[in-house]
């Protein structure tokens, strides 16, 4: 009997389950990490932080902060056998509060399935016989609005008449304000309920549950398809986009370098927070996904070639996205960083109006949107999964036995699907906005970070830690680990956040005097 198994007998619980085979394990976490910020969030950075430029401080950080965190969290899982939070008890208890942390950051990564609404409600539409976000002709379109036919030759006036064109917005915009979020006009005035979206919503918890009820006994057989099929899509329309006019334009601004840029710290700082967005670091979410793997299964591998994909798929999606932008500036007659929109503006309003101006708009627009839902599908649920797990891990006896985890996973969903409806009502896209900026930041990655290698590196002791890897992989980790789990990310968190650590001291310090309303803007 195993050391996994003996623990449950103990418990009374039923056993946690496993991957069943190596192949799942690599096709979740690879579905986890690839995801939207690979598709919008790295070409956006790109493009802001000087083109090719911004690769080299992405890729020094990659080396430095991105693998080296990846394989610390994968190994802490593989050797505990636990989730978030009792991992640390084994670990270094001292720390059990980072593992409440990660559970608290997973709660506030629920509402990126809004997304997922959405690309799904632009999903249906994209069948209809004309795109609705083609043309003005529409009862939600206003006097100023342009379609797409005309769009360019307006833009082309813009140079000639400034005036003329100030208040006109394009029919993508309008289809995305005023018909798919029907935007109020504050966070004070939610509005009713949009219940096309409430529909949508549903619909993505309904799989979600279904996805992950069974543990990883499901989870494991549906990246099957919702880890793969992206790649289909994402090749479709890199061969597209290379073939539109335009396109090289747009990859030239990619690729091409500013070298001036790399002298900003704001683009380290912007490149740091894209490894451990990207890369699903600091969140616990490596760490349950590795709790499940045979404790001999060789992570130190894994851990590159992970890392490896993921930043490769970041590079791909540049040129798919460059492609289209350059297309766009072309029609438009605009230079590119004049159509680069980041989040939902990129995703929701300038490629829907790039797929209406291509021939054969609803096919180019069906394939972008079931990309877009499969690469939040696999994040979606392996955050929902973690959650569950981890806390089935600190209540076994009443959250493992046979019938109550999928009683327990219904009633997360169904809570959480209650919640977010505030999320799909006219005033939805504020409260997102509210929790995506200062619950889901910058900062809260950084600390959880600098914890956990203050944990692993100083209090559990560095030299243990690698013997551990080493009994399990049957390869010691080199030098430069050690590196970087006592020195250099320690210090890179408290580098760039050193002034918000003040802040926060001040806020919850009121002998100190401080009383800061924003303190977690600079997140």
């Amino acid at each position: 009997m195993n050391r996994h198994t003996r623990n449950n007998t103990e418990s009374g619980s039923e056993d946690r389950g496993r991957w069943a085979n190596k192949r799942e394990y690599i096709l979740v976490v690879a579905g986890n990490v690839v995801g939207l910020g690979n598709m919008w969030r790295f070409p956006y950075l790109c493009y802001k932080n000087g083109g090719g430029a911004f690769l080299v401080p992405y890729s020094i950080l990659a080396v430095v902060c991105g693998i080296p965190l990846f394989l610390l969290e994968t190994v802490i899982g593989q050797y505990t056998q636990e989730g978030m939070v009792t991992c640390w008890g084994k670990i270094c208890p001292l720390a059990k509060g980072i593992g409440y942390g990660h559970l608290l950051i997973k709660l506030y990564d629920f509402i990126y399935i809004v997304i997922q609404a959405w690309a799904l409600l632009y999903l249906i539409f994209s069948f209809q016989a004309e795109l609705p976000w083609a043309n003005c002709g529409n009862t939600w379109n206003t006097a100023n609005c342009i379609d797409s036919q005309n769009w360019d030759s307006q833009s082309a006036n813009r140079t000639e008449n400034q005036t003329m064109v100030t208040n006109t917005t394009s029919a993508a915009t309008e289809f995305w304000e005023r018909r798919a979020l029907a935007i109020s006009g504050g966070i004070e005035e939610l509005g009713s309920v949009r219940w096309d979206l409430a529909l949508c919503l549903l619909f993505c918890w309904v799989f979600c549950y279904f996805s992950i009820w069974k543990g990883v006994r499901s989870s494991g057989k549906v990246v099957y398809f919702t880890a793969t099929f992206p790649y289909v899509m994402l090749l479709i329309l890199l061969i597209r986009g290379l073939t539109l006019p335009g396109a090289w334009e747009g990859i030239k601004y990619y690729l091409y370098p500013d070298i001036g840029h790399m002298a900003d710290l704001e683009v380290w700082v912007e490149a740091g927070s894209q490894i451990m967005f990207s890369y699903s670091l600091a969140t616990g979410t490596l760490i349950v996904l590795g709790s499940y793997n045979e404790n001999n299964n060789n992570c130190y591998k894994d851990s590159f070639l992970l890392c490896l994909l993921n930043s490769g798929t970041s590079f791909v999606a540049g040129f798919v996205v460059f492609s289209i932008l350059g297309f766009m500036a072309q029609k438009q007659g605009v230079p590119v960083d004049m159509v680069v929109d980041s989040g939902p503006g990129l995703a929701f309003v300038t490629y829907p109006q790039a797929m209406a101006m291509m021939p054969l708009p609803q096919f180019w627009s069906v394939c972008f949107f079931l990309m877009l839902i499969l690469l939040s599908v696999d994040t979606q649920f392996v955050t929902v999964e973690c959650f569950v797990t981890s806390l089935s891990d600190l209540f076994p006896r009443l959250l493992r036995p046979t019938g109550r985890r999928e009683i327990f996973v219904l009633v997360v969903c169904l809570a959480s699907f209650l919640i977010q409806l505030s999320l799909v009502t006219e005033g939805g896209i504020y409260v997102f906005q509210l929790i995506d900026y200062y619950g889901c930041n910058r900062a809260c990655a950084d600390i959880m970070a600098l914890f956990e290698c203050l944990a692993v590196g100083w209090i559990f002791g560095i030299d243990q830690f690698y013997n551990i890897a080493e009994d399990m992989t049957g390869q010691r980790p080199c030098f430069f680990f050690r590196l970087c789990w006592r020195y250099f990310v320690p210090l890179w968190s408290l580098r760039h956040n050193f002034p918000q650590y003040l802040l926060i001291l001040l806020e919850i310090s009121p002998s100190l005097g401080g009383r800061h309303p924003s303190v977690w803007a600079w997140g």
